[in-house]
């Protein structure tokens, strides 16, 4: 007995909360805010940059994909680095280098400055994005992980959505010609702030027990960056107009077996791995979570970008005013993410069933009611959107707290990582389908409404699937909880 309670006792002291960790939790969820609303706010400003910037439609798109391509490339290294040495001095290193890059996007001379600008952005993303999970992982326990993650999953949904109703907002500011340049400037102050509040208050290393493994894998981080550049690539040149990077696709399978063999190997040898391999065949609801995080922002990301052009092109809105017709889904994922935090820890999968089921009927709605006339966008807009906002709000949320529920704290950046890579590779091949059938549809129809419901159709197939793996996790694993 008494053996009993010393053991309740040590395991009370090593788990007792950090006092501060709400606070903590609210500097990161900034900070992926400012992050991940970098990933929507471009759309609406791509005109204002191609005025402003007198370059072609081509060299502007790599202005939203290579940011999204370099994102990808560096989510799981970016996270075990965090695992290693710590998710303060990988926040401090990525926003330096994401604010530094703001200021000469924002103050960029020619397009080729700006892409390049863009894509170290990415890469201080990708260091700075998984530092999220992999705190939430290590600062928080039982229902309040739950609560935690249904904040971060309130952020990556509003973030998405919110973005082009800022973009909007500050073009009209600014003006048509040098508006766009303050979607990158406004993230210095505001990333100046973060770096006090980082370096003030979130810890160095949480998990302390045994001495960490500061070695990164480098070449697993080369096979796997490798493998991601082989597939995101040719998926963001398709938007581009270049066809040749599509043979890089035949380099993927290769790529990912040697990753994976190579990952064995160092684990075989008694190494530290890029990523535990381990974690997707013995961590309950781990490999399930990332397909259907995946699948679903294969079908969820690209709705933004067409209604964005649908919007301005189909309908004739101004940047700001197409923003502000898709805010009714930011409020339905405002409204349904924190809640879906707090009761994912009682209702388990179904959750992310229901919530997927809520959301597709909202595009079906939104299909079927697609306006033909701008005067009346709003009215019948309104009510579709927010439905599917409320079901796409208790989906990311739920599924990210199921998903790293039985992940170690050790590996929670690196696992956390993986996550999102999926989500940012789903992100970018879901917006190239989806607007490639939203331009054949209007080349062939000219008419945009009917263009957008095909790109709905084709959203919804996509959402189906991310429905039909939830069914097979929640089956699969009924025990699961977080």
């Amino acid at each position: 007995m008494s053996q009993e309670i010393e053991e309740r006792a040590d395991t009370t002291r090593d788990d007792a909360p950090d006092p501060r960790r709400w606070r903590i939790l609210g500097v990161t969820l900034t900070v992926g805010f400012m992050v991940l609303l970098d990933v929507t706010i471009v759309n609406v400003a791509i005109p204002s940059m191609r005025t402003g910037l007198d370059t072609s439609a081509g060299s502007i798109q790599w202005v939203v994909s290579g940011y999204a391509l370099a994102l990808g490339l560096v989510l799981v290294s970016g996270g075990r680095l965090g695992d290693a040495h710590g998710r303060r001095r990988m926040m401090l290193i990525g926003l330096t280098g994401f604010v530094l890059a703001s200021a000469a996007a924002g103050l960029a001379p020619h397009v080729a400055v700006l892409v390049g600008a863009r894509l170290v952005q990415g890469v201080a993303a990708g260091l700075l994005t998984p530092q999220s999970s992999g705190l939430i992982q290590s600062l928080f326990r039982g229902p309040e992980r739950g609560i935690a993650f249904g904040l971060f999953g309130f952020t990556v949904s509003v973030s998405s959505a919110i973005g082009p109703v800022l973009g909007g907002l500050l073009i009209a500011a600014f003006g048509e010609e040098s508006g766009w340049r303050w979607i990158f400037l406004v993230n210095v102050p505001i990333g100046a702030v973060l770096l006090v509040a980082i370096a003030r208050l979130v810890p160095g290393r949480v998990d302390d027990d045994t001495p960490p493994d500061t070695r990164l894998d480098g070449r697993g981080a080369v096979l796997l960056g490798g493998a991601v550049l082989a597939l995101l690539y040719p998926v963001v040149s398709l938007e581009t107009g270049q066809r040749w990077p599509l043979l890089l696709l035949l380099l993927v399978a290769p790529l990912g077996v040697a990753f994976v063999r190579h990952e064995r190997a160092v684990v075989g040898a008694g190494g530290s791995p890029l990523l535990d391999l381990g974690l997707l065949r013995t961590t309950p609801g781990y490999a399930s979570g990332i397909a259907v995080g995946s699948l679903y922002f294969t079908g969820f990301t690209g709705v933004f970008l067409v209604l964005s052009v649908y919007l301005q092109d189909g309908l004739g809105y101004t940047p700001l005013h197409a923003g502000l017709l898709l805010t009714p889904f930011a409020v339905g994922s405002a409204v349904a993410a924190p809640l879906a935090g707090r009761v994912v820890s009682r209702v388990g999968r179904p959750l992310t069933v229901i919530a997927l089921s809520v959301m597709m009927a909202g595009l079906v709605a939104l299909a079927l009611v697609a306006p033909g006339e701008a005067p009346v966008a709003w009215l019948v807009l309104a009510l579709p959107l927010l439905v599917a906002g409320l079901g796409g709000g208790a989906v990311v949320s739920p599924n990210i707290t199921l998903s790293l529920a039985e992940v170690p704290p050790r590996m929670g950046g690196a696992a956390g990582g993986a996550l999102q890579t999926g989500q940012r590779i789903g992100a970018a091949i879901g917006a190239a389908v989806l607007m490639t059938t939203y331009q054949v549809a209007v080349s062939r129809t000219d008419d945009p409404g009917s263009a957008l419901r095909w790109a709905l159709g084709a959203s919804l197939v996509l959402l189906a699937c991310a429905w039909a793996a939830a069914v097979w996790s929640w089956r699969a694993e009924p025990a699961a909880r977080p």
